[in-house]
């Protein structure tokens, strides 16, 4: 049913801002079935969440990257986006979306996109 598609540019300079769009097809990105996360993984380390947007439009971030992490939406597009700001080499990592259900509590990732590889390099 569902389906996540990652993109935006696979390559950026320290300090800019990385933007990201996942593009969702086979469900609204309104539905209160879930939560629509963004996540990455750097080389040779765990998958971090990095946070979600849900369906009121209301938004919740890991605290280590809080200050620089937004995510939006664009539900004409059925459509929401990653933006980080200040970007340093630290920040290469695979970067996916996905969707993240709350069942009594019990939260799950269930959809992924593919990921998408990005570098930051001067």
């Amino acid at each position: 049913q569902v389906s996540l598609q990652e993109s935006g540019p696979r390559l950026l300079k320290p300090a800019q801002t990385l933007s990201l769009t996942c593009t969702v097809s086979g469900g609204s990105i309104t539905s209160a079935s879930y939560y629509w996360a963004w996540i990455r993984q750097p080389p040779e380390k765990g998958l971090e969440w990095m946070g979600v947007i849900n369906y009121m439009d209301n938004t919740w971030y890991s605290p280590t990257l809080k200050s620089r992490t937004s995510i939006s939406r664009d539900t004409s597009k059925n459509q929401f986006t990653l933006q980080l700001t200040s970007v340093t080499p630290e920040d290469t990592a695979m970067y996916y979306c996905a969707t993240l259900r709350n069942d009594a509590e019990n939260y799950q990732y269930g959809h992924w996109g593919q990921g998408t590889q990005v570098a930051i390099s001067s």
